[in-house]
């Protein structure tokens, strides 16, 4: 702002006295009277009088107004007054005296007309002083402004245009910062969400990526795309409302930044396209699934089965492709009508689908024909038990029309990559396996291969001859002693037996893994635990010295409802104190739910039993486990043992669990421990206990009694 005071107008009609500053001669009034007279604009001096006479006005005066300053000066020609624009005198005036009454500066802007009747904006800065004589006045500058003045104009005249439609479009429209907070949203996107008016939205909706996205990895990807390109385009997402429903929108939107290409805003449109994701989807369903029964068809099994055949390949599994076809179907749909059929097909269908985990497909190809793909197998034994639950599902009876049916199926099954490494050739052989079920008599299921369908039967034989075993108690336990360095007793393992009076001896890896995979493994524990807690309570009877009694308890089992409890109870019957049993898990156990094995290992530390990792050295993540559950014994598995009198590394290894342990303040146990090159290793080590065949083979109850009474020691 340029404001005369009195002193400096007196100077423009002084003579100029010229002043020496800086080695220079300069000529101040000439300085100020070329600088006042070529500003772009009119400084001037009036009066506080009716017409704002002019006292003086700068050259200036002759572009601003039309006007000479001959002219302006005392009102010669025409006043401030009469230039000023009759709708803007008033304002000017109420303006300038409040200023002067206040003692501060003034500013406004309005409108002149000049002396050829054009319009002109101006923009008016000015203070009031006392001149020469002592009298008021008003000393200021008036420069042009009419350009800048029409494009603010029509920057408002745009913003209102641009309001009106944020506030009136159809679309959603927003903007939010990089973080995920709304800088602004219509009334649009905020009726889309839920919401009475957008300053609802903004206030609620604090965190875009969580509140809003269903899949609030969604809201990464908007910001990637964002910083790749710039913008998203078509950008599809399901969100929630306030209500908690859902909607699927599409987005479009870009960066805004300055005129530095700083970062300022996401701003964006959103359309709410629920209504043809639903048809979409309608007509993906028609595409891909069996409108009956609601199961994948044909052409969605072919591309799961490319996708199955993939990841087996890449895991290294079996993938199972069974075929399977309805016994009796036709005479149900021919005697009953097609309704029946109908409701048959349904709930085979569902116990089908009960049968499998989320990562197993069944699919229906049309007629009475089922495919099931079969996932992640890494033992033909898991895949023939589920094939049996398959069976045992479809035989049970069916209610139709006031009658039960029973249906059964002859199914068929093909492995990858065995008997064929495409999809095409899997289905085919499924297929010709199923014919030969149908030739086998219905109701059962055939491999594709001779083999496998040996180990089939072999097992099937197995299982029965199982069951048979646990209803005449033909399982029996044996004992094999652990001892410290000194060789004497001071626990024992129950190892579970068989002898079959026609197959002979069977061992725990073949009839264990039939037991996990039948239920069977529930009522053999029971029958072990049982044995192994009475013969626990005999010895420590008769012992002076305390034997604690270590049992392998399956994965499956430890994992099931209620284990802690059945373990307590058979304490109870046996009589036998907590403190006298070790429970052994193997590492399987900690790869699950890591919170639930915590909680049941802690139940059991409560009731007083001790537990222990078996095989511990096997797996990679076994040192962690230590850290984090209330383990009391490691036992070192016999594959670190086997050769480690003249295997360094493995000598390595075992020296460095052993230490480990004893940091850790564990009980640590060698297994597998044959010679006594092995134990004496072990022993100077600091092992705790050993166990293997140098100090004893698994014995019957009766040969461990012996051992105890012979004084409890097992000579080398």
């Amino acid at each position: 702002m340029l404001n005369l005071s009195a002193d400096m107008i007196k100077r423009l009609h002084r003579p100029h006295p010229v002043i020496l500053q800086t080695d220079s001669l300069v000529d101040r009034s000439r300085v100020l009277d070329t600088l006042v007279n070529n500003l772009d604009g009119m400084a001037y001096r009036c009066r506080h009088d009716e017409q704002w006479t002019m006292l003086f006005v700068s050259t200036g005066c002759l572009e601003l107004t039309g006007y000479g300053s001959d002219e302006l000066i005392d009102n010669a020609c025409t006043s401030w007054e009469e230039l000023t624009h009759p709708e803007d005198r008033h304002r000017v005036r109420e303006q300038i005296d409040l200023a002067i009454h206040a003692r501060r500066r003034f500013s406004l802007q309005y409108r002149i007309v000049t002396a050829h009747g054009q319009t002109k904006w101006v923009h008016e800065r000015g203070v009031a002083v006392v001149d020469e004589a002592g009298e008021p006045v008003i000393e200021g500058f008036i420069e042009d402004v009419t350009d800048r003045h029409l494009t603010q104009e029509a920057l408002e005249h745009a913003e209102l245009r641009y309001r009106h439609i944020f506030e009136h479009a159809s679309e959603g429209i927003f903007q939010t910062t990089a973080d995920g907070h709304y800088l602004a949203a219509n009334p649009s996107l905020a009726r889309m969400y839920g919401y009475a008016a957008p300053a609802e939205l903004i206030a609620d909706l604090s965190d875009i990526g969580r509140r809003l996205y269903v899949d609030a990895s969604r809201r990464d990807d908007f910001r990637h795309l964002m910083e790749t390109h710039g913008e998203v385009r078509n950008f599809e997402s399901q969100v929630y409302r306030r209500d908690g429903t859902t909607i699927w929108i599409s987005e479009n939107a870009h960066v805004v930044r300055d005129a530095q290409g700083e970062f300022i805003c996401y701003e964006g449109t959103v359309q709410d396209i629920s209504e043809r994701r639903s048809y979409q989807e309608q007509l993906e369903r028609q595409a891909n699934y069996d409108l009956l029964t609601g199961l994948p068809n044909r052409n969605l099994l072919n591309d799961r089965l490319d996708q199955a055949i993939l990841r087996a390949g890449r895991l290294g599994y079996y993938l199972a492709v069974v075929f399977i076809d309805l016994d009796n179907f036709k005479f149900i749909n021919d005697s009953l009508g097609h309704a029946a059929g109908d409701e048959l097909l349904v709930e085979v269908a569902g116990r089908l689908r009960g049968c499998l985990r989320n990562s197993d497909t069944v699919a229906r190809l049309g007629g009475d024909e089922f495919v099931l793909l079969l996932n992640d197998h890494y033992r033909v034994n898991s895949v023939i038990s589920l094939l049996e639950r398959v069976l045992a599902e479809t035989r049970r009876p069916v209610r139709l029309a006031g009658r039960e049916f029973q249906v059964g199926a002859s199914i068929g099954v093909a492995l990858y990559p065995g008997d064929g490494e495409d999809g095409e050739t899997l289905l085919k052989h499924a297929d010709v396996a199923m014919y030969a079920a149908k030739d086998r008599g219905r109701n059962n299921f055939q491999f594709f291969t001779r083999e496998l369908n040996r180990m089939a039967e072999d097992r099937l034989t197995l299982e029965a001859a199982m069951r048979t075993a646990l209803e005449r108690d033909e399982f029996h336990v044996h004992y094999q002693p652990k001892v410290d360095h000194k060789r004497r007793i001071v626990g024992v393992e129950a190892l579970a037996r068989w002898h079959h009076p026609e197959l002979g001896p069977i061992s725990p890896d073949r009839f264990i893994p039939i037991a996990e995979e039948t239920g069977l493994i529930v009522p053999l524990t029971d029958s072990i635990l049982r044995q192994a807690f009475a013969a626990a309570r005999d010895w420590n009877a008769a012992s002076p010295q305390p034997i604690a009694i270590a049992v392998n308890l399956s994965p499956k089992l430890f994992l099931g409802d209620e284990i802690v409890a059945r373990v307590s109870a058979l304490l109870r019957e046996a009589g036998l104190a907590p403190e006298r049993v070790e429970l052994e898990i193997t590492e399987s156990v900690f790869m699950g739910d890591g919170e639930r094995v915590i909680g049941i290992l802690r139940d059991f530390k409560d009731l007083g039993v001790a537990l222990a990792m078996d095989d511990f050295g096997t797996g990679y993540s076994s040192l962690s486990y230590l850290r984090r559950f209330p383990l009391d014994v490691i036992k070192i598995d016999r594959s670190l043992v086997t050769g480690i009198e003249h295997e360094e590394e493995l000598a390595m290894i075992a020296r460095a669990v052993i230490t480990l342990g004893q940091s850790l303040r564990k009980t640590v146990v060698a297994e597998g421990v044959e010679n006594q090159a092995q134990f004496d290793f072990l022993r100077y080590q600091g092992c705790n206990e050993f166990q293997g065949y140098l100090i004893s083979r698994p014995v019957p109850r009766e040969a461990f009694t012996a051992l105890l009474a012979a004084g409890g020691a097992i000579p080398a």
